[in-house]
């Protein structure tokens, strides 16, 4: 009988993303690839260090216990064949339970997610997360240089949203960008009795939402999941995001409606393990206190026009 994936939350990742090969990705930008095949080749025997998204995996990975297994993370590289081997054995020594990747030697891997029914792609390569999100999947470049933070809750895994291009469409944020704020607080106004349509990261929130149902309120080992939102909406706006998740039935633990605060300040406080935002600008200053994930998406990520 085939392994299926039907029902699981399933996680691509990268191996930038989950292990530190900057030095190592620095020789293949500067090189041909055969150099970095080589020098990967050479430090086989040499585990990687953990990369910033490995304190999460790590945590997904702990509500699988003896026959439940409902989370998958697949390695899903540019990275060669050979190279694999080394991400394999890094993630062996660091007692990381990894069994799939698919390996493509400097080919867009974003085509496979379909096959893996993947709910979250996370990479360093912004044209690979750019493509995944055009094709439907949620996905965002990590900051390698994020702030970890997970060893402070052990037993709880930690995910803060933005909402507008994020868990919702960027309909109200093309109304700000375009015409300013006093525009963008009357639409919200008009509209606050229709929800809004959902972003590329509604069905992250859901798997997650799937996976703590599923699991009640102790999973293996103690394990919960807990869901902010962190928007830079302020009151009357707020209305709309909160009825939109009414209406899509999922429950956020804590929502922060900040009208231009600083996000980085309160994410210090709420510690996740990852925090999603569209705005490099608001990515730059959480990546100092907390793992970070560009959503290149949405009005802000449009490419420039040349004049």
């Amino acid at each position: 009988m085939s392994y299926s994936l039907t029902g699981k939350l399933v996680v691509a990742i990268s191996s930038r993303a989950l292990f530190d090969f900057e030095e190592e990705n620095r020789l293949f930008e500067t090189s041909d690839d055969s150099a970095y095949m080589k020098l990967q080749l050479d430090r086989l025997a040499m585990p990687a260090q953990t990369g910033v998204a490995f304190p999460l995996v790590q945590k997904l990975l702990a509500f699988n216990q003896g026959d439940e297994q409902r989370v998958e993370v697949v390695i899903l590289s540019r990275n060669d064949p050979v190279s694999g081997l080394r991400v394999f054995r890094s993630a062996e020594h660091h007692q990381l339970r990894l069994e799939r990747g698919v390996f493509t030697r400097g080919r867009p891997p974003y085509h496979y997610l379909r096959s893996l029914q993947a709910n979250l792609f996370l990479s360093a390569n912004e044209d690979d997360v750019r493509a995944t999100i055009d094709a439907g999947f949620p996905a965002a470049r990590v900051y390698p240089e994020s702030s970890k933070t997970a060893e402070s809750h052990p037993n709880e895994i930690r995910i803060a949203f933005d909402g507008d291009a994020v868990l919702f469409s960027d309909e109200a944020e093309q109304v700000f960008q375009s015409s300013g704020l006093e525009a963008f607080v009357d639409h919200e106004s008009k509209k606050v009795a229709i929800p809004l349509p959902p972003g590329p990261f509604k069905p992250l929130l859901e798997a997650l939402h799937r996976l703590q149902s599923q699991s009640g309120t102790q999973a293996a080992h103690g394990m919960r999941i807990r869901t902010a939102l962190v928007t830079a909406r302020s009151a009357p706006a707020h209305e709309r995001a909160i009825r939109t998740l009414m209406n899509w039935g999922i429950d956020v633990d804590e929502a922060m409606f900040l009208g231009g605060l600083s996000k980085s300040e309160f994410l210090r406080e709420f510690e996740p393990d990852f925090f999603f935002d569209d705005q490099t600008g608001h990515c730059n200053s959480a990546a100092s206190v907390a793992p970070t994930g560009h959503v290149v998406s949405g009005v802000a990520n449009r490419p420039k026009s040349s004049s």
